[in-house]
């Protein structure tokens, strides 16, 4: 019962880490610059949408025992071969902004290179996939290093001093409100490979089955609330910063409202959180990724920790040779926008057949309220793309 304990909290800091990266921070600063304490108030939204789309997936995919692709493959044949294609592609991108920030982590605390950041951090992760038990040396490192962020980020939000009382009055009742930032959070939330991450986590350990839905749902719902834990008190500490009529800098918006807080520890303490978002994020993208080959062919199976350990050092060389990730975050974020919809499109049609989820009967409500997370999901990723 205590392994099982372990493994739930495990899958949620696993979920919760691989969303907070280095975009995370800084559009959670952006964003709060712009709408200030209003900016409250598409954070709790979002987490309301986000609950929907985690709760829906994570339920279906547990309950009927298979990994997405597998899911989608018996749903439709070949679909669950794009889903992988969609998410690895995703997954890959986004490992390559997670390296750069991981080294630019060790560059602000340790003072080292930033390619040589970047080299040392890849070799950390795969040190990580080297170790026999990797499913628990994921979870304690997953937890270890999400609770560490929260710690930092906790201690500059209180010492910038941000008015508290109008933050909690503009999360309720905002001044100004921005469609885009709530789409953006949510996607960045539980978008590509993200919400897939601790629910491939829980059928890689078994805990599966209707049996275990009630533990399933604290983890679902905890991955959630740490992942906007951390982004309230980082609101809060830019909200702190900004109010005192302090100018973020436009290079790098994060690091700025460290530095302006708390001096140059602040700076410092930012270089540690960037490093432990970037580096838990390569570490929930490789194996989420990964996970969608696993069942494809028993290669993928036979050896998972050698390929996920592959698609860590090919972001890390891609890196390496162009320095400039920028361009392809920006095409695959708005790839991404569109996976969430896809994704959680196939699980809410799947939640209604019987030949995939047995005697389960899916929450009609929970269903509906996908879709529209689905709709709304959908109508922004065009606009963005268009």
């Amino acid at each position: 019962m205590k392994k099982q304990t372990s493994t739930l909290l495990g899958a949620a800091f696993l979920m919760a880490t691989s969303a907070i990266g280095p975009g995370f921070l800084t559009q959670t600063t952006v964003f709060t610059e712009q709408l200030l304490s209003s900016f409250g108030f598409v954070i709790l939204l979002s987490v309301i949408l986000d609950i929907v789309a985690q709760l829906n997936i994570w339920r279906v995919l547990t309950v009927s025992k298979l990994r997405a692709q597998d899911l989608a493959n018996q749903l439709f044949p070949s679909l669950g071969y794009l889903l992988a294609g969609l998410i690895v592609l995703g997954g890959l991108a986004f490992n390559i902004g997670n390296i750069a920030g991981a080294g630019l982590g060790m560059n602000v605390f340790l003072g080292i290179d930033v390619h040589l950041g970047a080299i040392i951090s890849a070799g950390l992760a795969i040190i990580l996939f080297l170790s026999k038990e990797i499913g628990k040396a994921m979870d304690t490192f997953a937890k270890i290093l999400g609770f560490l962020m929260l710690v930092l980020i906790l201690y500059v939000g209180f010492i910038s001093n941000p008015p508290i009382a109008e933050a909690i009055q503009h999360t309720i009742i905002p001044q100004k409100f921005d469609a885009l930032a709530t789409i953006t959070l949510v996607g960045g939330t539980v978008g590509g490979y993200i919400t897939f991450a601790g629910a491939h986590r829980l059928i890689d350990a078994g805990i599966v089955g209707e049996e275990n839905l009630p533990q399933i749902n604290r983890s679902a719902t905890t991955g959630i609330l740490i992942t906007a834990t951390i982004r309230f008190m980082l609101f809060l500490a830019t909200l702190g910063v900004v109010s005192a009529g302090l100018a973020l800098s436009k290079d790098n918006p994060p690091a700025s409202v460290f530095q302006l807080a708390a001096g140059t520890l602040g700076y410092k303490l930012f270089g540690v959180v960037i490093w432990a978002a970037a580096i838990t994020s390569v570490v929930g993208a490789a194996y989420t990724s990964v996970s969608f080959l696993k069942t494809f062919h028993p290669f993928f199976e036979k050896n998972q920790s050698k390929i996920i350990i592959g698609f860590i050092i090919f972001s890390s060389v891609i890196f390496l040779l162009t320095g400039k990730p920028v361009k392809t975050l920006v095409v695959v974020g708005t790839l991404n926008g569109f996976i969430l919809p896809i994704g959680l499109a196939i699980i809410l049609i799947a939640s209604t057949k019987s030949k995939l989820i047995g005697s389960y009967k899916h929450s009609i409500f929970l269903n509906i309220l996908g879709w529209f997370v689905v709709l709304l999901m959908t109508a922004m990723a065009i606009k963005a793309f268009v």
